[in-house]
């Protein structure tokens, strides 16, 4: 899909180096800063309407994903915004170290091999690792502006940046893209787009304090549990030789880590929440189920496999499943290649093998 204005970074990239304008466009970044001003022209936007794929049914709103569409000058801006502004906030070690993601150098892989250290770490010790997943429901849309401008300033940043993104947040405008529908503009005053550069940095730096509290929460109640967060993906983690201790842990933070979300705007879904146990014992493995309901939570049992992040854990950590899985799936994908294509119709050759 085009952007807004129509220009491509091909485009930009030419116009750069024929007419070497790139001093004007620093300027334009610069002017933005020292004023706390962004442009109108930058805070109109397209919202193409896009289906989630392998779903049930597509008659509720969050079978679609919305991707914005933002005005390619106005992106490389906000590429250099994002790229300063992660860097100054690591530097200051404002993120939280349980933050894996919307962040440069840590990927899903690396969350991974975090969650397996923990518990194999646990086992070491002759525990039981248990974990309850949650999901954070319509996070990127439901990000406060009012909240977000003062965590700014927490993060150590120059007061001219916290009036910019004051400023950046407001008054924008966007149109819905829906197959060959589009829409009339309509304001949009809440929430981050969910395609913007700026919105992975923007939405770590949200659940930066958050973390701080909770964790502080759980320090003064006395539960020891670790939290692992990946954007709106996040863990509980309980370690105990017994499972009823463990759920009974998980149970008191959940409690905590609802009301807490509820001051900072957000809202568990808890039809995605989850629970599952890694336990290396011989003998068969039933470890009791957890209840929520009376906290507004579901009742939840551990299954034989988990996936998290793309990978599929579990209970004795063997990655069997895992590795059936994506062999199953390169296998078959090599084989529809032949439906591409042959010798008297379809793809060329020479992009069959690029292909391959």
């Amino acid at each position: 899909m085009p952007e807004p204005d129509k220009l491509s970074w091909c485009h930009l990239k030419f116009i750069v180096n024929q007419n070497k304008c790139l001093a004007n466009i620093i300027n334009i970044a610069n002017a933005c800063f020292n004023l706390g001003h962004w442009p109108n022209y930058f805070k109109y936007s397209s919202m193409i309407i896009i289906p989630k794929p392998n779903k049930m049914s597509y008659d509720q709103a969050k079978a679609f994903c919305p991707i914005v569409l933002l005005n390619t000058l106005g992106k490389l801006i906000e590429k250099v915004i994002a790229e300063r502004l992660q860097f100054t906030v690591v530097n200051n070690n404002f993120i939280h170290p349980s933050q894996l993601g919307s962040l440069k150098f840590k990927s899903t892989m690396d969350a991974g091999v975090a969650l397996t250290h923990i518990v194999r770490s646990g086992w070491a010790k002759g525990k039981t690792t248990s974990m309850l997943a949650f999901d954070i429901s319509q996070f990127f849309p439901s990000l406060n502006h009012c909240l977000l401008t003062p965590i700014l300033e927490k993060a150590g940043l120059e007061p001219r940046v916290s009036s910019f993104f004051a400023n950046y947040l407001v008054k924008r405008k966007t149109n819905y893209i829906w197959n060959d529908l589009t829409s009339p503009n309509f304001e949009v005053n809440i929430g981050i787009g969910q395609g913007s550069v700026l919105s992975p940095i923007l939405s770590a730096l949200y659940l930066t304090p958050f973390l701080y509290i909770l964790e502080k929460h759980f320090k003064i109640l006395k539960i020891p549990i670790f939290i692992l967060s990946f954007v709106d993906d996040s863990l509980i983690i309980a370690q105990n030789r017994s499972i009823d201790i463990s759920n009974t842990h998980l149970f008191c933070s959940y409690n905590v880590l609802s009301k807490l979300l509820i001051d900072f705007g957000l809202v568990i879904e808890h039809g995605k929440t989850e629970v599952f146990h890694f336990n290396r014992s011989h003998g068969t493995f039933n470890p009791p189920p957890l209840d929520l309901s009376s906290i507004g939570g579901p009742s939840l049992c551990s299954k034989d496999t988990w996936k998290y992040l793309g990978f599929f854990f579990d209970q004795k950590l063997t990655f069997y499943q895992h590795i059936d899985y994506y062999s199953n799936k390169v296998m078959s994908t090599v084989k529809c290649m032949k439906l591409l294509g042959n010798l008297s119709q379809g793809i060329s050759p020479i992009h069959k093998r690029l292909l391959y």
